[in-house]
């Protein structure tokens, strides 16, 4: 399978340059068109249809490149890292652009089904188009940033978009979620404005390159706080434990194709921003017993919050919530073995949680709600929404060999690799976790379509409009069905998947591949060369610094050492002078090593 694969990777790499952009730029641009063609509807459907897919082939072209090709970063408009902006495609950034893509494909696929069906009724279909574009380029616009104002601005822009998509149809329960949604996502933007602010005094720089290489002269504490401020932004996005409480009371009153998106996507965004800040920005793990600690509650709170659910919506936020603490599970031992158990786990995560929430949005068209107190007999009135829903619940409960198993067991894997007390608990936690998952799970598979819908406790005939659809929509079948395929190929294509994921995370733990990509031979004097696979080819000067190429990275992890408390790294803490008395003392010495070097023939004389 490698061998055409690296076909495609040697004819599509010289477009690399035109490549990277391309998903930001596609989902502008129909944004633009859908906006122009509001009262034609069929043409905006063909335009985000087209669009997204086209979205979806460029992310998997550019994980082929990633992958075979190491790290590839572009400056827009030609303007040089650190002064202008920074695109970074590496394998961590390929692999979410994708898998994102097709969920955003499916949903979209989902919705337009649905609007189709319903003759647009009480939907502003002119509206949701457009806005759902922004979101996608605001996602991708995050994925790729190579600093970190331009990492707020995709957030800003999806964060924007899901204000309107929140409060579609504008009822009094969404507009009051809606409101307390936008509270809260200011709040977090606000913490995340302070600290851009903080890293700016500090390393007076935004390039996340540039700043992790300049992290080094600052004191451990000060390194600490920032990145704390930093985790209380990205935790309040990807909803972990204690910043989690907005999103159970806001996701459920959100029709139910965009409670998919939001759960699949805007979470994992949080998740990402976490993993790059620990991996190429805060690489002491000063921070790492702290993250241990919040995953472990992240768990345990959001599933026991799912046990007491009687909607079946709110009980599906609330197990996002407790899956969200298996990523910070993986980016919290600081190896490169958990690192690649949590982005394998973001990707199955993503899918099967999107998965569900489409299939609640079948269960509300087919019986009217999603309360479990009036649900019953969906297994013998809709078989195949059975089916949709029964494969990817066992899947997030870790039944194996399904992707969620596999994923828990590489996590598990790392963390008793690291050996320590607290990593022992972690396992403790995920364990139980995973069980109840399965628990509630069940719980919802039992009421929802195994008991006779008469023996629930609130049941009565939901009365239906005589003009109300008869069935549920084929396309909203098939763009579900496609989701649970996709969860499933995990499954078959675990072997490849967890490669690539192994070789992200080996990439991603190695910062001076990332800033050689991206500041070039030094970042006093930054040098750009597009052709990246000149750079780290064999016997190039450079390729001593640690080539990103998939023969590079082919073996698999090497196996740790033998169980031990793990050491924390401790830094000293030292005064720091300021930024331009630093540059000074450098130019100072690196002149009497010349000096010194001259000088040094004489001497022997």
């Amino acid at each position: 399978m490698a061998e055409p694969l690296h076909g495609l990777a040697e004819v599509v790499y010289p477009f690399v340059g035109y490549l990277i952009p391309l998903p930001i730029i596609i989902p502008a641009v129909a944004a633009a068109l859908a906006m122009l063609f509001a009262r034609v509807p069929w043409v905006q459907r063909t335009l985000a249809f087209f669009a997204l897919l086209a979205s979806a082939g460029v992310a998997a072209l550019l994980i082929v490149i990633a992958d075979f090709y190491g790290i590839q970063a572009i400056q827009v408009g030609g303007w040089d890292a650190p002064v202008g902006i920074t695109l970074v495609a590496d394998r961590l950034s390929s692999i979410m652009l994708f898998t994102s893509s097709i969920v955003l494909f499916s949903v979209m696929w989902y919705a337009i089904a649905q609007g189709i069906r319903d003759g647009d009724r009480d939907s502003p279909v002119a509206v949701f188009l457009p806005t759902y574009m922004l979101l996608s380029m605001g996602i991708n616009v995050s994925f790729l940033a190579g600093d970190l104002f331009n990492l707020y601005v995709g957030f800003e822009i999806f964060l924007v978009a899901s204000y309107v998509l929140l409060t579609l149809g504008a009822s009094p329960a969404r507009v009051r979620a809606g409101v307390g949604y936008v509270m809260v996502s200011m709040t977090s933007s606000m913490v995340f404005v302070v600290g851009l602010a903080l890293v700016y005094a500090a390393v007076g720089t935004m390039n996340m390159a540039q700043i992790g290489e300049r992290m080094n002269d600052i004191p451990g504490g000060t390194q600490a706080a920032i990145f704390g401020v930093l985790l209380i932004a990205f935790g309040i996005k990807a909803a972990i434990v204690p910043l989690d409480a907005w999103l159970p009371d806001s996701y459920p009153t959100a029709p139910a194709l965009v409670t998919a998106v939001f759960a699949g996507l805007l979470t994992k965004v949080g998740v990402y921003a976490i993993i790059r800040m620990r991996t190429s920005v805060f690489t002491d793990g000063t921070l790492d017993t702290l993250l241990m600690w919040v995953a472990l509650a992240t768990m345990v709170v959001g599933i026991l919050g799912a046990m007491a659910q009687a909607d079946i919506k709110r009980l599906l936020s609330f197990t996002l919530v407790s899956h969200i603490g298996y990523m910070i599970f993986g980016v919290s031992l600081g190896s490169a073995q958990g690192l690649s158990g949590a982005i394998f786990y973001a990707v199955h995560h993503i899918l099967v949680q999107t998965a569900l929430f489409l299939v609640v949005g079948l269960i509300e068209r087919q019986a009217g709600t999603s309360s479990m107190r009036r649900l019953g007999s969906l297994m013998y009135t809709a078989p195949l929404v059975a089916v949709l829903y029964f494969i990817p619940a066992i899947n997030l409960g870790g039944i194996p060999p399904f992707s969620g198993f596999l994923g828990k067991i590489i996590l598990l894997q790392a963390a008793a690799n690291d050996g320590s007390l607290l990593a022992w608990v972690l396992i403790v936690g995920a364990v139980a976790t995973s069980l109840l998952t399965l628990y509630v799970m069940m719980v919802v598979w039992a009421k929802a379509f195994v008991r006779d819908r008469a023996d629930a406790p609130d049941y009565h005939e939901p009365a239906q409009p005589a003009d109300a659809p008869s069935r549920i929509p084929s396309g909203m079948i098939g763009a579900t069905t496609l989701l649970v395929a996709a969860s499933v190929a995990i499954t078959v294509l675990a072997g490849p998947i967890s490669g690539v994921t192994s070789r992200a995370a080996e990439s991603a733990q190695d910062d001076g591949i990332y800033r050689y990509a991206v500041l070039g031979e030094t970042s006093e004097n930054p040098t750009r060369r597009l052709d990246q696979k000149e750079r780290y080819a064999e016997g190039h000067e450079n390729a001593e610094r640690g080539a990103d190429s998939l023969g590079e990275r082919r073996a698999s992890l090497k196996d740790p050492a033998p169980a031990c408390p793990r050491p924390r790294r401790r830094q000293r803490p030292r005064p720091r002078a300021p930024l331009p008395l630093m540059r000074a003392r450098r130019t100072l010495k690196r002149r009497s090593r010349d000096e010194s070097t001259v000088a040094a023939p004489q001497r022997k004389n």
